[in-house]
């Protein structure tokens, strides 16, 4: 193939994802960043003076760090299972395990409240069984603590998908190799599997950290204003008639940095891990 060929088709593979980027990602990037520092940065300013700017920073660090590390425990060991299982069983089981990510976050929440809402399912049969008091129940559901397992309802599955074909491809004669020379099961798990899984799995927690401190539409449907958390003042700064514009793209742009900077720290890790097997 000669080179202007070459060239050309690259050209016709790469313009469309351009294109793309340029209009969903770069484009509103560029308008909010215009609209942020329209009064010479002040809206980051009057940003940091808000009363629920820093408890709502600290909220939403602690709501996606605590729903991070409940789909990464919950992701790995339902990884871990499909791997063991045939390729037929774990297609069908897989197939069952995504259906969340076509879910909306209002979806979600509001399937929840069926569920375990003070009228919900679970809850009148608990009260029922075991005459748990449904209104203390379901207190829990409209938490914090409740916020991250929902949360964890469609971010365990992103887990899965990344864990998946690290312990598929995981050869299990290397732990009966240890086990062998005298090491222990934990020992050998600690020793020969965790050193491999370890950069997928830390990439996979900055993953479903960036998507739950993002989030919002699951909590508003849950919670409303209840809890305080950067993505739902940023909702109300937007939605309010009249609001303060450049307010409101400032946060936007915190918020999309952290996020970013999460997902950095995923995407570095991995590409350390790479250059680690590329010298080997």
């Amino acid at each position: 193939m000669r080179e202007w060929q070459r060239v050309a088709r690259l050209l016709a593979l790469g313009t469309p994802g351009a294109a793309i980027f340029a209009v969903f990602f770069l484009l509103p990037l560029v308008m909010v960043g215009g609209e942020a520092f329209s009064d010479h940065g002040a809206a980051f300013a009057r940003l940091a003076q808000l009363d629920l700017f820093w408890p709502g920073l600290a909220n939403s660090l602690l709501l996606g760090l605590a729903a991070g590390a409940i789909s990464l425990a919950g992701g790995l060991m339902v990884a871990w299972r499909l791997s063991q299982m045939n390729a037929a069983a774990r297609t069908a089981l897989l197939f069952l395990i995504a259906l969340p990510l076509t879910f909306s976050g209002l979806v979600v929440a509001f399937g929840f409240i069926l569920a375990f809402g003070r009228a919900g399912f679970v809850t009148l049969s608990l009260e029922r069984l075991f005459g748990v008091d449904p209104a203390w129940f379901a207190s829990l559901v409209y938490s914090p603590t409740g916020l991250a397992l929902v949360y964890s309802y469609y971010l365990i599955p992103r887990v899965v998908m990344l864990m998946l074909p690290v312990f598929a491809n995981f050869d299990r004669v290397q732990l009966a190799a240890a086990e062998s020379l005298g090491a222990g099961r934990w020992r050998a798990i600690a020793d020969v599997l965790v050193p491999q899984v370890l950069p997928t799995a830390l990439a996979a927690f900055c993953l479903v950290v960036a998507v739950a401190f993002g989030a919002y539409g699951t909590a508003l449907a849950l919670v409303g204003s209840q809890v305080n958390i950067l993505p739902l003042q940023l909702f109300t700064l937007v939605s309010d008639a009249g609001t303060d514009f450049p307010l409101a793209a400032a946060l936007a742009l915190v918020l999309t940095a952290l996020c970013t900077a999460a997902m950095s720290v995923g995407e570095v890790v991995v590409a350390r891990r790479q250059e680690t097997v590329d010298d080997r």
